[in-house]
């Protein structure tokens, strides 16, 4: 190290800011500057100032010119940081003598921001000491020329290292979603396939066997009549008071047996589709009085082929509708052709996540959403805030690993949405939960986590939204709590 004399910079006091000199034994107590020489101390303390602030005065302010590194002689102060990608967060307050703001990287010359990255504020009255940019610039290149190597090459590496494990975090999510999606959609779109393959056939034999009945003779009214009873029949399928397995049993021998002794083939096969649209041995006397003897047996394998295509039919239906339902939850969770920032009932983003995750849910794993319904309308960036929702879920299924219970809940305090996710695994030591919102900070096996979920959740409610997101966790009991302002937040000049 040396003591090279610093050459004298211009003075970056703002207007009727008091100027104070300060003790090198004030400075060496400070953990930034304990292990300097008396030497580097007494050029420090000459180099630099000392201003005082008021509470809630901004020491420096993002955007401004970054000509001064600012350092907590005593005192509160708060860091607050503005992007496009996380809005506005607000770090917790800090009153340890020592910590530093403003220029950090000035020691980067051409490089560095020219700008402040954040506005450093006093949150208590506190006491300031403030070196010149370039003066910070010289100390390091001078004093650590090592130190100012390796800084950075750590701050390049670990700006572009977030990058890429941000954007791999987001396509892991992503291929999570997808692939529960996919199974989700199979099920449904299997049950038409097979449904469909059974229409052919049932359609084709229907098809012969009203033929068949017209080469029988039967009269154009005794049809009309057969056709009615069908149309019947069908409307009352899923309408049948709940019956017991035992009591359906029964009701289907006792038609087996009285069309078997009507001569109609495959009776036992067709008593289950006529029972399940509410046939019963009297409404068989009824068909067997309208048609006819001779037409009867034909006629009711008619008529319960006609039941079984609606019943097919149906299947179709609610299969379609199934998959119509995720291609909408799909839609709604990724927020497609929608404006990034709108009014939206917060239940219909929890539900399309929700929805997509189904796939991804083990056998043992219950889900339980307890909505508040008198919540109102949130303003959000939809489309992150289901981000946040999938990164939360995602977390509480991992802990609970194959059993358990999933918790989804909403409630509405004054002007605040609250939405909660909870789990029942084996939540989050006392040790580490003020790291788990850190980057890179995780607690899964090498290759199972980025660290970078609640990061990215947390900078959406706090940045984006001005929420806040917290955890309370014991054994068996862990909610993450997230809160939402109800109210469009006012555009700061």
């Amino acid at each position: 190290m040396t003591d090279q004399p610093i050459a004298p910079q211009p003075s970056t006091d703002q207007p009727g800011a008091d100027e104070l000199g300060i003790d090198i034994d004030e400075l060496r107590k400070l953990f930034l500057f304990e292990r300097l020489t008396d030497g580097q101390l007494t050029k420090l303390a000459a180099s630099g100032r000392v201003r005082t602030y008021a509470q809630d005065e901004d020491i420096v302010r993002q955007g401004d010119p970054a000509d001064c590194f600012a350092v907590l002689i005593e005192g509160e102060v708060q860091m607050i940081n503005e992007t496009v990608s996380a809005g506005t967060v607000a770090m917790p307050r800090v009153s340890q003598p020592g910590v530093y703001g403003g220029a950090t990287s000035a020691y980067l010359g051409e490089r560095a921001p020219q700008t402040y990255q954040h506005t450093l504020r006093a949150t208590a009255p506190s006491r300031i000491f403030l070196l010149p940019a370039k003066k910070f610039a010289y100390i390091v290149a001078e004093w650590f020329p090592m130190a100012m190597h390796l800084l950075d090459g750590m701050l390049s590496g670990g700006r572009m290292q977030r990058e890429i494990i941000d954007r791999r975090q987001r396509l892991t999510a992503l291929g999570t979603i997808t692939a529960g999606l996919t199974h989700e959609l199979n099920n449904p779109a299997a049950a038409a396939v097979r449904a469909v393959s059974e229409l052919r056939t049932l359609i084709t034999t229907s098809r012969f066997q009203l033929a068949q009945l017209a080469e029988d003779g039967i009269a154009a009214e005794r049809l009309r009549t057969l056709i009615e009873a069908q149309e019947a029949c069908t409307a009352n399928l899923g309408k049948q008071p709940q019956r017991s397995p035992l009591e359906i049993s029964d009701a289907e021998d006792e038609l087996g047996e009285a069309l078997e002794e009507l001569g109609v083939s495959d009776a036992w096969e067709l008593a289950p589709a006529l029972v399940n649209a509410g046939f019963t041995t009297d409404y068989l006397q009824k068909i067997r009085t309208k048609v006819g003897d001779e037409h009867t047996p034909r006629a009711l394998q008619w008529l319960a082929q006609a039941i079984e295509i609606s019943q097919m039919l149906d299947e179709v239906t609610e299969a379609t509708e199934r998959i119509t339902t995720l291609i909408r939850s799909a839609k709604q969770y990724s927020q497609m052709d929608r404006a990034p920032f709108q009014q939206v009932d917060v239940h219909e983003l929890l539900d399309s996540t929700i929805a997509i995750f189904r796939g991804k849910i083990p056998p043992g794993i219950s889900v339980v959403t307890d909505y508040d319904r008198t919540l109102p309308a949130i303003p959000c960036y939809a489309g992150e805030l289901n981000q946040v929702w999938t990164n939360l879920i995602h977390n509480a299924l991992d802990a609970m690993g194959e059993e358990g219970t999933l918790t989804v809940r909403t409630a509405h305090d004054e002007d605040e949405a609250i939405i909660e996710v909870g789990d029942t695994g084996p939540g989050v030591p006392d040790a580490i939960k003020d790291r788990i919102f850190e980057p890179f900070f995780t607690t899964k096996s090498v290759g199972e986590g980025t660290g970078l979920g609640l990061d990215i959740s947390y900078r959406i409610v706090a940045g984006r939204h001005g929420g806040e997101l917290k955890v309370r966790s014991v054994p068996g009991d862990t909610w993450f709590e997230v809160r939402l302002p109800l109210r469009e937040p006012v555009a700061t000049p």
